[in-house]
């Protein structure tokens, strides 16, 4: 089953496939009624190429959404790409695209403590939440606001010129002033919030929180894991307190909760090597390093920013499964893989060696401020624990993206 997808002309009281986008999931009956919602409105710019300087990118376009709302393209060796590609067809940032599934539920960027969950480490104290893989944006809207504007992705030169682009057409003009006032665009900078509030509306609905998987359906009383599965050892792994790390960073709430994302949204280094092959294509400069949250507006009080050098934040692990590739810069292909770079941290740990690679794990591009107090937390993994945890990972996919599991999903016994 897939996300409900319905045409922008079902979306809205006139037809916006005037305005270049695609099909989003979040209909209402208002709109048979010549009203508009929201989160419609919302949906309708998610899915808008007008929004872009060539008009070939919309949100949609790097958060797919029958691809998990993350971004599909592929390079040259059919894998998928570690960074997405531009309006302009060639410019590429350092960072992978995460879902904006669950989006939702990442608190406002803050500096806080919170309790952890099958853990022996104590509570967290730091900074927490935020969008993007550094939490520079504080709040959905905050984020929603980057994309069009910055000249690596869609590439608008200004404000001013989105705004112009919206009222290009005469359906947008009509929605804004219905939900925001007949004022909202006499000025630019109330008139681009309004943009970024609705789009943040869309992704605040419950379809793109949809709670759909194994594990939900297990939590919710529909679904049981088979006891000598791999997705059973694997779940009991994720969980334990004695044999695994997975929970410390990757819990939110207390066992048998509905409503877990899979992250806590804290912030670490864990030792991530440079995508050689990302900087290689996207031209950074030599010696670039990404500093993650040490380089964002929010920490620059701190007194000393180097100890927040190579953190960045916790991601969900709901629709991991279907999402590579892996880590803040797309480094690793495969679910396997980053198990066993977890893996190598540990005591007695046999896993020295990245599987993609063949030759010994690169260096961390950050040295510094490493976890190591999580990290080395744990036994080291069987060949079959990793196989366990990696098929409960799948287990963590929605109903409607089953169908996009690898192959070797058949073998979880899910």
């Amino acid at each position: 089953m897939k996300l409900s997808v319905r045409p922008l002309a079902l979306l809205l009281p006139a037809t916006l496939i005037a305005c270049g986008g695609g099909s989003g999931g979040s209909g209402d009956s208002d709109a048979d009624s010549g009203s508009i919602t929201e989160v419609q409105l919302g949906d309708a710019l998610f899915h808008d190429t007008n929004l872009s300087l060539e008009r070939t990118q919309a949100c949609s376009t790097c958060h797919d959404p029958d691809h998990a709302f993350t971004d599909p393209s592929t390079n040259g060796n059919g894998n998928v790409r570690s960074a997405s590609v531009g309006d302009d067809g060639v410019s590429r940032g350092d960072r992978n695209t995460p879902t904006a599934l669950y989006s939702a539920s990442i608190p406002e960027f803050t500096y806080g403590t919170h309790q952890r969950f099958n853990s022996p480490q104590g509570d967290y104290t730091g900074y927490i939440g935020g969008q993007f893989w550094d939490g520079r944006a504080a709040t959905l809207e905050d984020q929603a606001g980057g994309p069009p504007l910055n000249p690596i992705e869609m590439n608008l030169p200004d404000k001013a010129t989105v705004v112009a682009r919206l009222r290009e057409n005469t359906d947008y003009e009509d929605a804004f002033t219905e939900l925001y006032g007949t004022n909202i665009f006499d000025d630019v900078d109330e008139a681009y919030s309004a943009m970024t509030q609705a789009i943040a509306a869309f992704e605040r609905s419950p379809d793109m929180s949809p709670f759909t998987s194994k594990y939900d359906k297990f939590i919710r009383g529909d679904y049981e894991y088979s006891p000598v599965s791999k997705a059973a050892l694997g779940k009991a792994r994720f969980f334990s307190q004695q044999f695994t790390n997975c929970a410390t960073c990757h819990q939110l709430r207390p066992n048998g909760n509905e409503g877990e994302t899979f992250s806590n949204y804290e912030f670490h280094n864990i030792g991530v090597p440079v995508n050689t092959r990302l900087r290689t294509a996207n031209g950074s400069d030599e010696g670039f390093t990404d500093t993650g949250l040490a380089a964002i507006d929010a920490v620059s009080d701190e007194p000393d920013t180097s100890e927040l050098e190579g953190k960045f934040r916790v991601p969900t692990l709901r629709n991991v499964g279907v999402t590579a590739p892996y880590m803040h810069n797309g480094v690793f292909q495969s679910l396997d893989t980053v198990i066993r770079f977890y893996d190598r941290h540990l005591v007695s740990s046999t896993n020295g060696i990245n599987p993609e690679t063949g030759i010994a794990w690169a260096a961390p591009e950050v040295g510094e401020n490493i976890s190591f107090t999580e990290l080395r937390q744990g036994n080291a993994l069987s060949d079959n624990d990793i196989e366990g945890l990696v098929c409960f990972l799948y287990s963590l996919t929605d109903e409607q993206y089953e169908h996009l599991l690898p192959a070797d999903a058949e073998e979880c016994g899910l």
